[in-house]
């Protein structure tokens, strides 16, 4: 299935947009990476420019900053707790940004996007 990003089909007002052309590569959408916990598995994609991003499929460790001591370390990621994004993802143990996961340390709340930075940072909540 391909993912598209362009404009609607229809204006504001309800008419028809005339297709001049097929869509072009720089218009081109990706699904989701939809980030598991599981033994590390990255997917580098080549960007525009040749940019490269890498989108973690699955992980099992985080980097946590600890609020009190403002260190970071490294802490395996047990399960998924809340998930703002969709109720549905914390059954699947999907891990996106702004989700609560339990670690080894306590519980965190994810404050990088897994699927664009291809790394899992969070904070410390207790």
């Amino acid at each position: 299935m391909v993912v598209k990003q362009r404009r609607p089909k229809r204006t504001i007002t309800g008419a028809r947009y005339i297709a001049y052309r097929k869509f072009r590569k720089s218009e081109l959408g990706r699904t989701p990476a939809l980030t598991h916990i599981g033994k590390l598995k990255p997917q580098v994609i080549r960007g525009r420019g040749g940019n490269l991003k890498v989108k973690l499929m699955r992980t099992e460790f985080a980097n946590l900053l600890d609020q009190k001591s403002k260190k970071f370390e490294k802490a395996k990621i047990l399960s998924v707790i809340d998930n703002p994004a969709s109720r549905h993802y914390i059954r699947r143990n999907i891990i996106t940004k702004g989700t609560v996961i339990e670690t080894e340390k306590g519980r965190a709340r994810v404050t990088s996007r897994p699927g664009q930075d291809g790394m899992v940072n969070a904070v410390l909540i207790s």
